[in-house]
């Protein structure tokens, strides 16, 4: 789930709309309800942005460092005039880019993954962990083993269909997006509610969790006829990881 915060309408309800037309859920608010929606926020939610889209507003570069002391989640600001002393100031304030209007919702995704890997430590391409030591022995021919059959599967983060040995692999938006939110947290467990809330939104209507069933089969089935192997571990009531 991305977050908008723009004071026009308009705005918020064109980069939305962009966002949907990816398969990526969005919420949108004005900037004097973001600052407190941001203070009273859970961890779950927090947890569930992915990215946060500032638009151009007075009280940016607050709303930034209130967020960065709350959420590791990439920060883009847009920019509607170029302004060498606005792109210090909000770069000085937490935030990760700012990005010149017009820009494409594919390019902010791409970015946003740029940043996070970077934040995070985490190198390109499926086998994303966390740049700690290799381990030795049987740890160590696991990992390895691990990253080969990781190398056979590539996703980018950006609106492409992944790709299996080079090959791509054509995927509706929402299994898309669980494939590549499964990825980024490999081998950590994340629970169908995680999972919902990236995938359609912490406040969707209309929607129920148990979507999510239905969505994750149909992968693992995809994967397993191309992969030979099922990388997603599902255990009821627990939820899934990706392992490769």
């Amino acid at each position: 789930m991305y977050f908008l915060v723009d004071p026009r309408d308009s705005v918020n309800a064109g980069y939305k709309a962009s966002f949907e037309r990816e398969g990526i859920s969005s919420f949108a608010l004005m900037p004097e309800e973001f600052l407190g929606w941001l203070r009273a926020a859970s961890r779950s939610d927090l947890e569930a942005v992915q990215g946060f889209l500032l638009g151009d507003f007075e009280e940016r570069a607050k709303c930034a460092s209130v967020i960065r002391k709350q959420s590791r989640a990439p920060i883009i600001a847009l920019a509607d005039l170029r302004s060498l002393e606005q792109t210090v100031e909000l770069l000085e304030a937490g935030i990760d880019d700012v990005l010149p209007k017009p820009v494409h919702v594919r390019e902010i995704l791409a970015r946003s993954e740029a940043i996070w890997r970077r934040v995070n430590g985490v190198v390109q391409g499926s086998g994303q962990g966390s740049g700690q030591g290799s381990g030795h022995g049987a740890e160590a021919e696991g990992q390895a083993e691990g990253a080969a059959k990781a190398d056979r599967l590539k996703v980018f983060h950006d609106g492409r269909d992944p790709e299996i040995d080079g090959v791509p692999l054509s995927l509706p938006r929402r299994e898309r997006h669980i494939l590549e939110y499964l990825v980024r947290n490999r081998g950590r467990r994340l629970t169908k509610t995680q999972v919902f809330n990236v995938v359609y939104g912490v406040y969707s209507n209309g929607v129920e969790e148990s979507v999510i069933e239905g969505h994750v089969s149909k992968l693992r089935k995809k994967l397993t006829e191309r992969l030979g192997h099922d990388p997603i571990e599902a255990k009821r009531y627990m939820g899934y990881t990706y392992v490769g």
